[in-house]
């Protein structure tokens, strides 16, 4: 079993910055395989996948709307992973939810860990 809980959304200006954590605990240890990610859902859209990262090799993948704008990492000694973004656009708004993705393919109908999410509200 394991539990995320995120944090650091809120609500920024358009251009603005925000560094989202997503703390993991488990009853064993994070295997070198899994996938530590971030999805984000948008009111009246269905939940998209943004960013992971393999805990082990550190190997990053993106989604093609926030390549060059966001930055994946992960702490492991803290059972940690970061989400930074930056250049945030009004279409960034949504929750962003942590997800542990065991299959690595960032299917969200197969991901099986999520956390409750953290709200990222873009405006002026």
């Amino acid at each position: 079993q394991v539990q995320l809980v995120e944090s650091g959304g809120g609500l920024v200006q358009p251009g603005g910055s925000l560094r989202l954590s997503c703390a993991a605990s488990t009853s064993g240890r994070i295997l070198s395989s899994w996938r530590l990610a971030w999805f984000r859902q948008a009111p009246g859209k269905e939940r998209e996948f943004v960013s992971g990262i393999t805990w082990g090799a550190g190997t990053t993948r993106y989604a093609d709307s926030v390549k060059g704008r966001f930055t994946i990492s992960r702490e492991s000694a803290a059972k940690t992973v970061f989400l930074q973004m930056n250049s945030l656009k009004p279409e960034d708004t949504a929750v962003y939810y942590c997800a542990v993705d065991i299959r690595g393919d960032y299917v969200v109908s197969r991901v099986p860990y999520w956390g409750k999410g953290t709200q990222v509200t873009v405006s002026s």
